[in-house]
């Protein structure tokens, strides 16, 4: 219902059907997120509409598409973390662009610090004025390249969904991961030859099925053996 009345106030989504795909796909993936949360995952498809007119956030800007393949892409990794019941206290989306899937992970455990990072001025722009107005406190916009960045604690997980290759992911952020922690690639094409230079690391690839989504997709977790 929180939903709803949201876009019945929006002044950039006309058409509230996507709510049916956006729930339906939810449902789909088995997960249970309480009004809050579907708010607010309103309120940023909203936000990323009006501000894509201004910035070029993504190519993508049918409503419908947006919901599947960004939207239900991101919580296609809070199924994964469920499923796996992985436990962390912070993770670093690298190159986070538009928010995905830092924004949809922060909506999805405010409990737990994200830090979103991208060397595009005008993209953590969007991605700081998401936070304040979604109010998501456990957010920490970085505006700079990954192999400058420098944390002397580290992360838990390092994810990126369109960043590099698998190796150079690793090559650049490798520093900033906790000796216990583990890398998290987005992947769906060129698998294979990705696999193929990582030897020296433990893989776990897992089949990611993404309502309305026909092409494969994959999360690749790395992690030192």
């Amino acid at each position: 219902m929180g939903s709803r009345l949201l876009v019945g106030k929006s002044t950039v989504i006309r058409d509230a059907k996507f709510l049916d795909i956006l729930h339906a796909g939810i449902s789909e993936l088995g997960l249970n997120l309480d009004p809050d949360k579907i708010v607010k995952l309103v309120k940023y498809i909203e936000l990323l509409l009006k501000w894509n007119k201004i910035y070029s956030l993504t190519a993508i800007t049918d409503l419908n598409e947006i919901v599947t393949y960004h939207i239900l892409d991101g919580l296609s990794v809070v199924k994964y973390l469920t499923i796996n019941q992985i436990s962390f206290s912070n993770l670093l989306d690298v190159g986070s662009g538009m928010g995905v899937p830092g924004i949809i992970l922060a909506i999805s455990y405010p409990d737990r610090h994200f830090a979103l990072l991208d060397s595009n001025n005008k993209k953590s722009t969007f991605l700081r004025q998401v936070s304040i107005e979604l109010g998501l406190t456990n957010v920490e916009v970085l505006t700079q390249r990954v192999e400058n960045y420098h944390l002397l604690a580290g992360y838990d997980i390092l994810i990126s969904r369109a960043f590099a290759r698998i190796d150079l992911f690793i090559e650049l952020t490798k520093h900033l991961l906790k000796p216990t922690g583990f890398f998290l690639a987005m992947k769906s094409k060129n698998l294979p030859n990705e696999l193929a230079v990582l030897n020296q690391y433990q893989v776990q690839v897992t089949d990611v099925a993404i309502p309305g989504v026909l092409d494969k997709r994959f999360l690749v977790k790395i992690s030192h053996e």
